[in-house]
């Protein structure tokens, strides 16, 4: 009948791999270290095409006799694009192709126009954070895999001849970058650099913050200051007057007389009679030395 003529004649068609198409438009998509394959579809009415992609590298051309290798993860997939990171793992000149499959039936190979090389990966500065961590100035990475290490530049805003630089090899957390001062902003920015390829990325945009809590440390410290002159103030006439009395007693001390030695006269002035007889008294006034107050006093 017609329809068995027709289903033998379409399977015949796609037994011969001529005329199925082959993929078109096949390019790399490239950045980061991260490729992929791409190509446009292949369109069979009611089916399901599945493609098939394979690499040759250096070594395959030169040493194994233009042998071609099948990527396991892109073997029979419906998907037009294939990831072949893992497989270009040297940077030398890579050849790639892929093969649309449709049940018994093959296209020829679709074949990348020229070679591709890691080398000409697009690299992206790295996504980063900075942070004002009380005085601690720290920075946070994006983590883009093993390959990538960071070139960190820091300086103090309006310092930019003093620029300091920091290499980052492995992102684990935050970076501490340096100690900040109150006041100032202090500003970052960031490059990727991939020893493999011996490249590097733009910079990053640069990012400024300053030290939390500055201000408010800079008014504790104003009121403790006006604090210690008010208190100054008002203690310095004390402590002048107490000094005064200190240095005037260890200059000129008090002598102080027992009470045994203390006589109801004026003790100014001594009056000595030679006789009962109303007598003019001779008046004598002396001064006894203190040694000798106290040898009497003790006698």
């Amino acid at each position: 009948s017609f329809f068995f003529l027709s289903f033998f004649l379409l399977l015949g068609i796609l037994g011969e791999d001529a005329l199925l198409p082959a993929p078109q438009n096949i390019s790399i998509l490239s950045t980061n270290m991260k490729h992929f394959l791409t190509w446009s579809p292949v369109i069979v009415q009611g089916e399901t095409v599945r493609y098939s992609v394979e690499f040759q590298g250096e070594y395959e051309r030169e040493y194994a006799n233009e042998s071609w290798i099948p990527i396991c993860e892109c073997s029979l997939i419906t998907a037009t694009v294939c990831n072949i990171t893992d497989d270009i793992s040297a940077t030398v000149a890579y050849n790639l192709r892929v093969r649309a499959d449709v049940g018994v039936g093959r296209s020829e190979w679709g074949t990348l126009e020229g070679f591709f090389n890691r080398i000409t990966t697009s690299l992206t500065p790295p996504l980063m954070k900075v942070i004002a961590d009380g005085y601690h100035l720290l920075v946070e990475l994006e983590d883009m895999g093993p390959a990538f290490q960071f070139c960190v530049l820091y300086w103090k805003k309006g310092q930019e001849s003093r620029m300091q630089r920091k290499v980052v090899k492995e992102v684990s957390s935050v970076v501490h970058l340096d100690a900040m001062e109150a006041g100032p902003d202090y500003c970052v920015k960031a490059q990727t650099y991939v020893e493999a390829i011996n490249r590097s990325s733009s910079f990053s945009q640069t990012q400024c913050v300053r030290a939390q809590g500055g201000r408010s440390v800079w008014l504790v410290t104003a009121l403790i200051s006006s604090a210690g002159f008010a208190v100054a103030a008002l203690t310095l006439p004390f402590l002048t007057w107490k000094t005064s009395k200190v240095f005037q007693y260890s200059c000129c001390p008090v002598a102080v007389l027992p009470e045994t030695l203390k006589v109801s006269e004026p003790p100014t002035q001594l009056i000595l009679c030679g006789s009962e007889e109303a007598e003019q008294c001779d008046l004598t006034v002396r001064v006894m030395p203190s040694e000798e107050v106290l040898r009497l006093w003790i006698q």
